[in-house]
């Protein structure tokens, strides 16, 4: 599986945007797909998950629940990442991820795939 990430952007606080993911290589529809950040000089952070059709139940950090919503599109192999409300705190490199569903849906070693990372910079 690949995945690429895309529409990272810099915006001003208060400001929106969408992240996109799409999956290629095979399906994912059975694969829970979410969300991590890495700010500089920090570790890898959990944002958001969701997980396989069927079930979609969906899973947030408590710094964005909210104010970021996640979502997907089976039809399209792809996860996105919708960002109201965003703060200076925000700014990192986000990284979409998938893998089977695992109860450690927050660690990055829940995940089995990754994608290469867009870059979110908001301003004050």
């Amino acid at each position: 599986v690949q995945l690429q990430a895309s529409g990272g952007g810099l915006v001003q606080a208060g400001g929106s945007l969408r992240l996109s993911c799409a999956a290629s290589g095979r399906a994912v529809v059975s694969y829970a797909m979410g969300w991590f950040r890495q700010a500089p000089g920090k570790e890898r952070e959990f944002v958001a998950t969701v997980r396989r059709s069927g079930n979609g139940d969906t899973y947030y950090a408590n710094s964005v629940k909210g104010r970021f919503t996640i979502s997907r599109d089976n039809a399209k192999n792809s996860v996105y990442l919708q960002m109201n409300s965003l703060k200076p705190d925000d700014t990192a490199v986000y990284y979409c991820a998938a893998g089977p569903w695992s109860m450690n849906y927050g660690l990055p070693r829940g995940y089995k795939y990754w994608g290469q990372g867009t870059q979110v910079t908001v301003s004050s």
